[in-house]
């Protein structure tokens, strides 16, 4: 029996949806990477309990810290993007968050920096706090070792291929690593949106939006780029036709990454004939209804979509690109100002 909420919401459900694709399906993931971190650092002593803790989120990771200091007796401060619903607002508001969101704003890209900047501003007026970084400290790897073990137990021995978004690193990057102590050969495959600089796609901008959580404008220093052996980069229009054939075709009500991942991993399957694909769900289907699910009529079938294959980040293009990383180091960034 969980002690919290918290660990009950955190907890996967792997869902085979046929003979060599499995989903592993969350509520909402970064509830294990926070509560895991929060824990740490409790035991090491660098944050106490009553402690307030911050950082800058999308949505996802606001709910899971707020749930985590919830179960720790701490303190929550988000600063949220102009995309965090009513629904999460007042469900932080009661757990007893504080929470502030950055004014309305087109640019997702800007939005992101603009809070990374205002947590600057906090912890000069409130040293006392403490950032969790969830995009820089590998803290927040601690969360998935148990998910590569069940992961690990109940996936039939063999090749195994593990897809899903990049994000902060710390739950692909994570996964891959702890099932590569016990299955050496696991090919790990990310997922990135355009525009996002972490494997060099901060040249190519897809002009719906910026799918938030796995990529960023912004460098992730908890990426470990060596770990991954194929990304896909996948616009808006590709990401949403993945959601909703997921839905249609296996009843697995799922977000934006989700969709995008699901697409991956279909596609490696297909170059993999002998592997078990899992690809990770991150969270539900609810902040997407209107934006992705309304119109499911006029999305068009999966099977007319593929990628192109892309021998390095200069030959990116809209809407669905695949390329070969091969546990490559971090791309070169341009330098701030030049395109």
């Amino acid at each position: 029996m969980e002690q919290h909420f918290a660990e009950a919401v955190g907890r996967p459900d792997l869902i085979r949806l046929d003979e060599r694709l499995v989903c592993v399906r969350f509520e909402t993931m970064k509830a294990l990477s926070a509560l895991a971190a929060v824990r740490r650092l409790l035991e090491t002593g660098v944050v106490r309990p009553g402690d307030t803790l911050l950082d800058s989120s999308s949505g996802i990771y606001a709910h899971a810290l707020a749930l985590a200091c919830h179960r720790h007796g701490m303190h929550c401060h988000i600063v949220g993007s102009t995309t965090v619903d009513h629904t999460l607002r007042v469900q932080l508001a009661v757990l007893g968050a504080t929470f502030e969101q950055m004014e309305p704003c087109a640019d997702l890209k800007l939005d992101q920096k603009r809070r990374v900047a205002r947590v600057a501003e906090i912890l000069a007026e409130h040293p006392g706090h403490h950032w969790m970084r969830q995009y820089h400290d590998p803290v927040h790897y601690l969360g998935y070792e148990a998910v590569a073990d069940r992961i690990h137990a109940e996936v039939d021995d063999g090749p195994l291929v593990l897809v899903g978004g990049v994000g902060t690193g710390a739950s692909t990057g994570a996964l891959a690593g702890y099932l590569r102590a016990a299955r050496p050969q696991v090919r790990l495959v990310g997922v990135q949106p355009y525009g996002s600089v972490t494997f060099g796609a901060g040249h190519v901008s897809d002009p719906e939006i910026i799918i938030a959580g796995i990529g960023s404008s912004i460098p992730f220093e908890n990426v470990a780029h060596e770990l991954y052996d194929t990304i896909h980069w996948t616009g808006f229009d590709v990401a949403r036709a993945g959601s909703v054939d997921l839905l249609r075709r296996h009843a697995v009500f799922a977000g934006l990454s989700s969709g995008a991942a699901y697409l991956a991993a279909r596609w490696e399957r297909e170059l993999c004939p002998r592997a078990t694909v899992v690809f990770v769900a991150p969270d539900t289907g609810h902040r997407y209804v209107d934006s992705v699910f309304a119109g499911h009529a006029d999305v068009p079938p999966v099977a007319e979509l593929a990628p192109r294959e892309a021998a390095g980040p200069q030959e990116l293009t809209l809407p669905w690109s695949r390329m070969d990383w091969a546990g490559s180091t971090a791309p070169c960034r341009t330098p701030a100002g030049v395109s």
